[in-house]
């Protein structure tokens, strides 16, 4: 979830939110016990659909999402005098409230890392002054864990896209020069009225889609998560997506929606602040290096399927998003009319 406006994507009358069966809610058994053809038809179908999935049986040890867990619960309780050395987030760093540079706010306070185990370290000096390390590690150990499995949901992927190279979409996101970034969000309790009665629930984190190509989101026991899905009559609804710390949510990227030609679709989503607990998780974004061309793949495009995005470079990409509100359509400003790089 990053910040990223001219225009904002949804209409002046926001989606309600309703209620949605469980069922709304693709859910995938990572260990296929249906075999790897049918997990791999699952996953598009879910990407192609919902924009999303919760993957189950993920392989990912709980003890690495647990001292994850401990040491950003660790830092976010420190003074927030301590919390600010870490600041500020141009983009990477300790951020709270303000979301980008255009005016976007949320309730809850984060820190956003590069991947690269160097920087992490770096950053590590300012989060944990009394044991960097104990934070690095923690770090480090579940980004390697987290990126194995978009790696493997990437390469199923490809398999179900019926891709030449099933394997193409993953090697964006393990180069050396990868701009894949974690995200580590904590939501405290939204305020109470006067009289200590509840206030309606805050917007924590506003309405948007992930630029990146894939997103690999873990939160506690706390319910927040909202995706707005078609609702059957027509309509997009908010649909409130229960907690699950065992689980896993994928979301399809911006890159991801371009790179199949709007086969598969980055989902719009948002996160509303609980009025009673902490809301605290962790969101892995795979994204390529800078000067990665993004471009449909070929086995997208048909004559019935025409190319829908020009070619763009992931830098150029991410330049335009940063000058935008975070519930920009971005995508929409790539439709082709020319071509780009490539």
């Amino acid at each position: 979830m990053m910040a990223s406006s001219a225009a904002p994507a949804s209409s002046s009358a926001a989606p309600a939110c309703r209620d949605m069966a469980p069922a709304g809610i693709p859910t995938i058994d990572m260990s296929a016990p249906a075999g790897r053809a049918e997990l791999s038809r699952q996953m598009v179908e879910a990407f192609g659909e919902r924009g999303f999935f919760k993957a189950v049986n993920h392989g990912v040890p709980l003890r690495v999402s647990a001292r994850l867990d401990a040491a950003s619960a660790a830092f976010f309780a420190r003074p927030a005098e301590e919390k600010q050395r870490a600041g500020p987030p141009d983009p990477l760093g300790y951020g709270s409230r303000s979301i980008g540079s255009h005016g976007d706010v949320g309730e809850l306070e984060y820190l956003i890392l590069h991947t690269d185990p160097e920087v992490v370290a770096r950053k590590a000096r300012a989060i944990d002054r009394d044991d960097p390390s104990r934070f690095s590690e923690a770090v480090n150990e579940y980004v390697q864990a987290v990126r194995h499995l978009a790696c493997q949901i990437l390469d199923l992927l490809g398999e179900g896209l019926g891709l030449r190279d099933p394997a193409s979409l993953s090697r964006l996101v393990t180069t050396t020069d990868s701009d894949s970034l974690v995200r580590i969000n904590n939501y405290p309790p939204s305020a109470t009225g006067d009289g200590g009665v509840k206030a309606a629930s805050a917007v924590g984190f506003g309405e948007h889609s992930d630029p990146q190509i894939l997103s690999v989101l873990r939160a506690n026991d706390v319910d927040g998560l909202q995706v707005l899905l078609p609702d059957g009559r027509g309509e997009d609804a908010w649909v409130q997506v229960p907690a699950d710390p065992a689980a896993f949510f994928i979301n399809v990227g911006d890159l991801l929606q371009a790179l199949t030609n709007g086969k598969l679709v980055s989902i719009r989503h948002r996160v509303m602040a609980s009025t009673s607990k902490p809301r605290l998780s962790a969101i892995y974004f795979a994204a390529p290096a800078l000067h990665e061309c993004v471009s449909a793949l070929p086995e997208t495009v048909t004559a019935d399927a025409p190319r829908r995005y020009r070619p763009f470079t992931w830098a150029e990409y991410k330049k335009t998003m940063y000058t935008l509100r975070l519930s920009h359509n971005r995508l929409d400003l790539f439709k082709v009319v020319g071509e780009g790089c490539g």
